[in-house]
């Protein structure tokens, strides 16, 4: 009998344990059956963290969305993330994303209540849970970095003890709904800010008391701290050491990593090993997407659609997007030291609605389904004030518009086997063509065919162009027009910026180097230097970066002489972008055998608000040199003066 009843007591506690722990769905095997070419990543370490951030789930099903498995049956999103090899899913957590009369801000409205949602449901598939909270009420990101409405009078001490007993309270509602909480991050995308604060003496704080609160609450779980922008030279480096020096409690440096903005896999692999080598710290790649389609729809526009001025690694297509995935975490679990995991942002935020934008519209300000609704407005006006609306990235979840899982999806699990299917061609490379207004159009004869293992074959083009249209282009002015073809069946693109002719060498800084240009650093620069960064450039790839913390040391000149130029009329212009200028004083000149002659004063006002002051009428003799370029000072305010130098033109004039 005794024996009898310790058996069933067994049986019991297994059943509690079972509950407890969830339906564990992620598959221990290869998912067979799959047209995705997948590379094998070798020697991918235990535990390593296939993550997907699925924050926006419960606002989308509630603005009617279903979710489906590979069978085409309607399924719990969470058992289709699991079954496809997600092992981890994050959340982020705003304090009170909602106004005074409880309509939502948008962005699917991410307060505790829905987090603990999330938490139970990826528990059920024997998912952990990875809590991100902003510490704000909306979003956080490098660019701005919200203190939350009931927090906005405090003090820094004030403001510490708040992080902490928020962190706590909302850590114990996930314990007790049974969320298995492996990471905790303590802000997202904190580049030098954090919850209103700007400096790091304060900011050290509140992370610290958020580490705090996660140690006492969930013990076993990793505290994270999270930054973007890799690429930025020194930055990632300087982050660290002041989170040493502050002696901040953490686990793991997370960095966001989107391959059109974020510069090369080499780099980011150097810069989180050179942190986890010399800090002995655990590093991973928090935020991660790529486009599988350019098509929008849901009548909002997308963040990355076609012909757009960043990098464009993969085709947009579904092979595409899981080559991106597959290279990133190849990076993070083979090339990088202490590298634990790739989480991917969104891939579960699709098109509600469907018929109309004032259909969605409805559907987003109601449900918080879009990115921001209007209500947003009372606590962030000059952003979500501004531009509310819709979802930008449907174009990058793993299921498409009408909620149907992508083979993409997939590639967490095949990672880790390999699936080489036959060889072929996936989509055709765009090409991008600079002709001058008086120059010859000559499109390519050949393309780059990109195929679904990455690699790229030269195949043949036929471009549907007329004589009307090349008429057209020569007439037109200056603009960029998108040239369609076919080649290996595919769709081509070429795209032709018809252009002004340009005396100036390099005008674009494309390069990547000086050449005859002359930088004058007068003031003393932090960082003054030909930068690649398609994002932040007007055209190309490269431009001139400035930046500096310090106050009055952004000032230099940049400028170019040009001999052997045909007598006449010219007009010279250069284009500059920038912020946190303060006072400043900015002109482009022209000097004429070294004697200054015309200036042209403007100014830096935000990012992407690009200048271009122009000096009309410069009448020079054959034989004189002439000097063009630009004096830039400033006295820097907030975080210190930056800003980009790009496409300096020097054109005649009738």
């Amino acid at each position: 009998m005794k024996k009898t009843a310790l058996i069933l007591a067994v049986i019991i506690a297994c059943s509690l344990i079972l509950t407890a722990c969830g339906e564990s769905v992620i598959p221990n095997k290869k998912i067979e059956g799959s047209d995705l070419y997948v590379k094998k990543v070798e020697s991918i370490p235990d535990g390593f963290i296939f993550g997907m951030d699925a924050s926006s789930v419960i606002a989308e099903e509630e603005s009617g969305v279903k979710y489906y498995n590979f069978d085409g049956e309607e399924q719990d999103v969470f058992k289709t993330l699991a079954q496809s090899g997600v092992n981890h899913i994050r959340v982020r957590v705003w304090n009170d994303p909602y106004d005074a009369d409880g309509n939502g801000y948008g962005g699917g409205n991410n307060d505790i209540e829905k987090a603990v949602e999330i938490g139970k449901r990826a528990a059920k598939y024997g998912m952990k849970l990875i809590v991100d909270f902003h510490y704000s009420d909306f979003w956080a990101d490098p660019a701005k970095q919200m203190v939350p409405k009931a927090w906005a009078k405090m003090d820094i001490e004030q403001k510490t003890e708040a992080v902490y007993e928020f962190t706590k309270d909302c850590l114990k509602k996930l314990k007790a709904a049974g969320a298995d909480v492996g990471m905790v991050q303590v802000g997202n995308e904190t580049n030098g800010s954090l919850c209103g604060e700007k400096t790091w003496f304060n900011i050290q704080y509140l992370m610290q008391a958020g580490a705090k609160a996660t140690r006492e609450i969930c013990p076993k779980a990793l505290v994270a701290v999270h930054f973007a922008n890799p690429e930025k030279s020194g930055a990632y480096a300087d982050y660290a050491w002041r989170l040493d020096y502050y002696k901040v409690d953490y686990d793991v440096f997370a960095s966001s990593y989107y391959p059109y903005w974020h510069g090369t896999l080499d780099n980011l692999s150097t810069v989180l090993s050179e942190i986890a080598e010399k800090y002995n710290k655990k590093v991973m790649v928090m935020e991660t997407s790529y486009a599988y389609t350019s098509d929008d729809t849901d009548f909002y526009g997308n963040t990355i659609s076609d012909g757009g001025t960043y990098e464009k690694n993969y085709p947009y297509t579904v092979q595409g997007q899981a080559n991106s995935v597959r290279n990133i975490i190849d990076t993070i679990a083979t090339k990088t030291k202490n590298g634990i995991g790739v989480v991917y942002w969104e891939g579960t935020w699709i098109t509600v609605g469907g018929n109309s934008w004032e259909e969605n519209s409805a559907i987003w300000e109601k449900h918080g389904s879009g990115w921001a609704s209007y209500f947003a407005s009372d606590y962030d006006p000059n952003d979500a004030g501004k531009y509310y609306g819709g979802c930008a990235v449907d174009n990058q979840a793993f299921f498409d518009r009408y909620g149907k899982p992508l083979q993409s999806l997939r590639v967490f699990n095949l990672v880790k086997y390999g699936n080489e299917v036959e060889i072929k061609a996936d989509a055709i490379e765009d090409e991008n063509l600079i002709v001058d207004l008086n120059g010859k159009i000559v499109l390519p004869e050949k393309v780059n065919a990109v195929m679904n293992d990455d690699s790229k074959r030269a195949v043949p083009v036929k471009w549907e162009i007329t004589d009307e249209m090349l008429s057209e282009m020569y007439s037109g002015g200056v603009k960029k027009y998108d040239i369609k073809g076919s080649a290996d069946g595919l769709e081509a693109h070429c795209y032709v910026s018809m252009v002004e002719y340009n005396f100036m060498d390099n005008y674009s800084f494309e390069t990547g180097e000086m050449g005859t240009w002359e930088l004058n650093d007068i003031g003393g620069a932090d960082e003054l230097y030909i930068e690649k960064k398609a994002t932040d450039s007007l055209t190309g790839q490269y431009h001139m970066h400035f930046w500096s913390a310090k106050s009055n040391s952004v000032e230099f000149t940049l400028e170019q002489n040009l001999t052997d130029l045909p007598g006449g009329k010219y007009k010279f212009s250069i284009s500059i972008m920038g912020g946190d200028g303060g006072e400043q004083d900015i002109y482009s000149y022209v000097k004429i055998d070294g004697e200054e002659v015309q200036t042209c004063h403007t100014e830096i006002n935000g990012y992407n608000s690009w200048n271009t002051p122009v000096i009309r009428d410069i009448v020079i003799d054959e034989g004189q040199t002439l000097t063009v370029g630009i004096y830039v000072k400033c006295a820097g305010e907030g975080n210190g003066a930056w800003g980009k130098i790009d496409d300096a033109l020097l054109n005649s004039m009738s």
